[in-house]
């Protein structure tokens, strides 16, 4: 209709077995996609620490490349989105694959969000400069990272991080019963999605949806 509003695309309604599981395990196929990325170490919980600094900054390239055509750098195919979803891939050294949800410290973890497909490595290169400039952050630690996750175990998560596992151990359960195993091999690696905001959501109504790669056993 003349002068109707066009929705923007969103990944969670687009792409509902990738962000929308149910409260039990499920088995799924992941496509490869694009992400911004950062990379380091420690207690996501510290505050001013390296992990809200790194979302600070994939936060600012994401809305940036979002906002992108009411600027003078037009990106082809584009078309209006809604940023997804935080995403975060964790692990501890020694674990395999494993995690141990005492030890904060001794977390290192890729922070992510994905993106829409016409965004290319050149445009994100444009984004992170840009945003560096207009929001006087240091962007340089940020990638374009395509990662393909492929056969994994998926479930949602309701209530706080520290509560994930009794729900890691139903996907487990799950597994064993329809003979597969947890593959964190090759840089597979526990994978998590942030459906609630932390800052507005009470620890027990989280949700998160929490993701393990596998392989037939």
């Amino acid at each position: 209709m003349f002068g109707e509003k066009t929705m923007a695309f969103d990944f969670k309604k687009e792409y509902k077995e990738c962000y929308m599981p149910k409260d039990k395990p499920e088995i799924v196929t992941v496509p490869a996609a694009n992400y911004i990325a950062l990379r380091g170490q420690g207690d996501p919980n510290a505050e001013g620490g390296a992990y809200q600094q790194a979302i600070s900054v994939l936060y600012a390239v994401a809305y940036t490349l979002k906002m992108s055509y009411k600027t003078d750098y037009k990106i082809p195919g584009f078309f209006e989105y809604v940023v997804p979803p935080l995403e975060g891939f964790w692990w501890q050294d020694g674990l395999d694959g494993g995690v141990n949800y005492r030890d904060k410290a001794g977390f290192s973890w890729i922070s992510v969000l994905r993106l829409p497909d016409f965004v290319t490595k050149a445009d994100f290169a444009w984004a992170a400069e840009t945003a560096a400039k207009k929001k006087k952050l240091d962007c340089s630690s940020a990638e374009f990272l395509t990662i393909d996750e492929g056969l994994c175990v998926q479930m949602l998560h309701v209530g706080s991080y520290d509560a994930e596992p009794a729900t890691v151990a139903a996907m487990d359960a799950f597994l064993k019963d329809k003979g597969y195993v947890n593959d964190f091999s090759g840089g597979r690696l526990h994978h998590e999605i942030y459906l609630s905001d932390p800052r507005k959501t009470a620890p027990e109504k989280r949700k998160t949806v929490i993701r393990h790669p596998i392989k037939k056993a």
